[in-house]
C-alpha cells in the first residue's frame, strides 16, 4: 500500500471516529498489533489488512444511535462503498468488508481468511490486560452501565453480560476473561498470555475491595444504629 492510499483511508477514518473507547487511538493500536502479527505470517494481503484495520470501527456511531444495529455489518458496508469510490477492485473491497464484518467477538460469524483472523486478533488484543479493562470501564461509563450490580442478598452479580444492560463484573466474566482463548494466530496468543495475569489480578482485587466494603460496612452500620 502506498503512503497516498494509506493517507486517504486514514483521513476517512479520522472523520468518523468519535467514541472515547473506540477512538482513533484504538484504531492505531489495532493497526500496530496487526502489523506485528503479519510479520510472523508467511502470506498476507497487506492492502486488505491495513484498510480493514483502519476502517473496522467506522460503523460505531451508527450503533450508538441505534443499539439494534451491528457496527460491524454497517462498517463493512461503509468501507466497501468507500473503497469502491477510491477505485479499488471489487474483489479486494469485498475482502476488506469481510474482515470488518467478522471482527466482532461472537461465534456465529467467525473470520475465515488470514487477513480477517489477524484483524480479529488485533482487535481482541486491545481488550486484554490493563488496557482492556481501562477501555471496558470507559465504554461502560459512556453508555451508563454500572461497575457492579448486587443481588437481593448484597452479592455482586457476575453471571450474564453481553446484554443491553450489564455491569463491568458481568462483562468481564462474559467476555474479557474468555478472550485469551479466542485468538486465531500464535503471535496474538503470545501477546495476550503476557497480559492475562494483570487482568486477573485487577478483577480479583476489585471484587475483594467492593465485597469487603459491603460486608464490613453493613456490620459497622448495624452497630451504629439504635432501635
Amino acid at each position: 500500500m502506498t503512503e497516498k492510499v494509506y493517507g486517504e483511508i486514514e483521513n476517512y477514518m479520522l472523520k468518523l471516529m468519535q467514541d472515547s473507547a473506540h477512538d482513533r487511538h484504538h484504531i492505531y493500536r489495532v493497526l500496530y498489533y496487526a502489523a506485528d502479527i503479519a510479520e510472523h505470517m508467511e502470506t498476507v494481503d497487506i492492502d486488505v489488512l491495513l484498510a480493514a484495520c483502519l476502517l473496522h470501527d467506522i460503523g460505531r456511531e451508527a450503533q450508538f444511535s441505534d443499539l439494534e444495529l451491528d457496527h460491524a455489518q454497517i462498517g463493512g458496508e461503509m468501507a466497501y462503498e468507500f473503497l469502491l469510490s477510491q477505485k479499488w477492485e471489487t474483489e479486494k473491497a469485498l475482502h476488506v468488508k469481510e474482515c470488518i464484518v467478522t471482527h466482532r467477538f461472537r461465534v456465529d460469524n467467525p473470520p475465515n481468511s488470514i487477513e480477517a483472523k489477524i484483524v480479529f486478533d488485533a482487535d481482541k488484543l486491545d481488550i486484554t490486560g490493563a488496557l482492556g479493562i481501562a477501555r471496558t470501564l470507559a465504554y461502560e461509563g459512556k453508555i451508563s452501565e454500572p461497575l457492579y450490580i448486587l443481588d437481593e442478598e448484597g452479592n455482586i452479580i457476575i453471571a450474564g453480560g453481553g446484554a443491553e444492560f450489564s455491569s463491568f463484573f458481568q462483562e468481564y466474566n462474559y467476555k474479557l476473561k474468555n478472550v485469551y482463548a479466542s485468538m486465531y494466530t500464535d503471535r496474538a496468543r503470545e501477546i495476550a498470555q503476557k497480559r492475562q495475569k494483570t487482568a486477573i489480578e485487577f478483577y480479583n482485587s476489585l471484587y475483594y475491595e467492593v465485597t469487603e466494603n459491603y460486608v464490613n460496612g453493613r456490620n459497622s452500620l448495624k452497630s451504629l444504629l439504635t432501635k
